[in-house]
């Protein structure tokens, strides 16, 4: 029998991957905060609830994708959150990016009701949502995985068990880590491009396919040169992402002096008010430093 799957969040990242659940063959139940985000739902088969609590009545699989710790918090164990609604024997499944210890926590909650968790962070941006190929990197009990899968599957394309709850986490945040590290390393190519007068078209074409290619210079590149930063990610919710970096990292005492820097100048972005920017807009941040600007259109 097809599990029926609940989604409680429908942002940039949780739209699509419900309209995948929905393209595979999953009865699915929505709630979102925001009323308006489940516009169109309904229409594509999906049940609308009333409350993080009426998904889980309704669900044998609960996917969470919110923005931070708190929020997770408040639709699961909240005043009318799934934890109400769960059954003994149903899944939770935390797909968004918060704190290894408060996974751990939840877990051990939901545990005391008779109900699996695992924390699924993805990766992959708006576009892999889109397109259903994210990567899914797992916390929590292999067997419980195996359940989830088949939703996994219409979701993602990676799906990689990475150990009992909390290191889903722990695997997305060092995602993060090199994520933030790409970008940066790509502004600077970029900005130093232009600033030397060379074709950033050119430059760009010849380094794609090179030993410094990435997924940055590959899908963001080609938007800054089009002087393009709309969000697959946004910038605020990269550096939620990234205290939680240095949080766990100055719990255990570790330097990440890249992932510092980083974080220090995308705070110049959210005090110029570029928060809800793509993560890449860090070139901007460069460009200001070297009084350039990377643009497609100058030759």
């Amino acid at each position: 029998m097809t599990e029926r799957i609940g989604l409680i969040g429908l942002g940039i990242m949780g739209k699509p991957m419900g309209k995948n659940l929905l393209k595979a063959g999953f009865p699915l139940t929505v709630w979102n905060r925001t009323t308006s985000r489940v516009d169109g739902f309904q229409e594509l088969g999906a049940k609308v609830a009333g409350s993080p609590r009426e998904v889980a009545e309704n669900s044998d699989i609960v996917i969470t994708i919110v923005s931070d710790s708190p929020d997770v918090q408040e639709v699961v164990l909240g005043e009318n959150g799934a934890i109400h609604g769960l059954k003994a024997g149903s899944v939770l499944v935390d797909m968004s990016t918060i704190s290894p210890q408060v996974t751990r926590e939840l877990a051990a909650t939901l545990r005391d009701k008779g109900v699996d968790m695992l924390d699924a962070p993805v990766s992959g941006g708006e576009k892999g949502a889109i397109e259903g190929t994210l990567s899914i990197m797992v916390g929590g009990d292999a067997a419980v995985l195996e359940r989830v899968r088949p939703a996994f599957d219409a979701m993602g394309k990676r799906i990689v068990h990475i150990g009992a709850n909390g290191m889903g986490q722990v695997c997305k945040l060092a995602n993060q880590i090199a994520v933030v590290l790409n970008n940066l390393s790509m502004a600077e190519a970029l900005v130093f491009a232009a600033k030397s007068g060379a074709d950033v078209n050119k430059v760009l074409e010849a380094i794609q396919a090179g030993a410094a290619g990435s997924w940055a210079l590959n899908n963001y590149a080609p938007k800054i040169l089009r002087r393009d930063f709309s969000p697959g990610f946004l910038v605020s919710l990269q550096q939620k992402d990234l205290k939680l970096v240095m949080e766990a990292a100055q719990d255990m005492k570790l330097p990440l002096p890249g992932t510092a820097l980083t974080y220090e100048l995308q705070k110049s972005l959210q005090a110029q008010g570029l928060d809800r920017e793509g993560n890449f807009a860090v070139v901007k941040i460069i460009e200001q430093l070297g009084a350039v600007e990377v643009n497609g259109d100058k030759k």
